[in-house]
């Protein structure tokens, strides 16, 4: 694993105390960055803060994203207890329940692309005042399926299509003061790395395995090598793109067998 120096340095990540988040917050931690959590779940919080606050790097701030109020103080609350924000993780985000086309309400795609995509946007805009100050860089978490769906995934597919699209408006928007980019997830799990309450026994089959060309299911480090990457000096001419981390699913050809 590359080790970056990120001391001095301010992240401030969304969804970050349990999952893929948690493991991008135990990544920039390593690497000496002090990162400050915005995580809607309080249970998750709590723990993550009895494990992490004795650092003196680490800050959590029970937030919403899609709530513009919410965005403002944790950003107020990273720049009042670090001095600046450098980097912005946009991992929040919901899935969301699959339904026929016909039976999907408006209710549940608003939420989804309340907190998946409009959130990311109120983080960012939130953020880039400080980005720009210090040269930061912002990486999004999309998904595969901004590239690909499975049936009936109409407002979770269509909220990372846009996390994508607008990764790449933000880039020339921002750019040259700030890089911003997005990592586009896989199969990536995450049962062993959730709060307690919802922590489950992993167990992956040689059938769940051999279907990644990598030979294996992804993990939350696989993401936080490349968030980190895509925040340091090294990548300073990588921007406006969508990296996919999916054990090569994306680029596999599927066809039924012959009868």
């Amino acid at each position: 694993m590359a080790k970056y120096d990120f001391a001095g340095k301010v992240a401030v990540v969304t969804g970050g105390a349990q999952g893929i988040g948690d493991g991008i917050v135990r990544k920039l931690l390593k690497d000496g960055m002090s990162v400050v959590v915005g995580d809607v779940d309080p249970e998750a919080l709590d723990e993550a803060s009895a494990e992490l606050t004795p650092s003196g790097h680490w800050l959590g701030v029970r937030t919403d994203v899609a709530c513009e109020t919410d965005v403002r103080a944790l950003m107020r609350a990273a720049v009042a207890r670090f001095g600046r924000i450098d980097a912005l993780i946009n991992n929040a985000g919901i899935g969301s329940v699959r339904t026929p086309l016909e039976e999907t309400t408006r209710t549940a795609w608003d939420r989804v692309m309340a907190v998946n995509l409009t959130g990311l946007f109120l983080c960012a805009r939130e953020a880039a005042p400080e980005l720009r100050r210090h040269h930061g860089a912002m990486v999004n978490i999309a998904s595969t399926r901004a590239l690909q769906s499975e049936p009936d995934t109409f407002a979770y597919s269509t909220s990372k299509g846009g996390v994508v699209a607008l990764t790449h408006a933000l880039a020339v928007s921002l750019g040259p003061a700030v890089r911003v980019n997005a990592i586009c997830p896989g199969w990536i799990e995450v049962g062993d790395c959730r709060k307690t309450s919802a922590r489950r026994p992993v167990v992956h089959g040689a059938a769940d395995c051999s279907q990644h060309p990598a030979g294996r299911v992804g993990t939350p480090a696989d993401i936080a090598e490349l968030a980190a990457y895509l925040i340091a000096p090294e990548s300073g001419f990588v921007t406006g793109q969508a990296f996919a981390v999916d054990g090569g699913m994306t680029i596999k050809m599927i066809y039924e067998p012959d009868p």
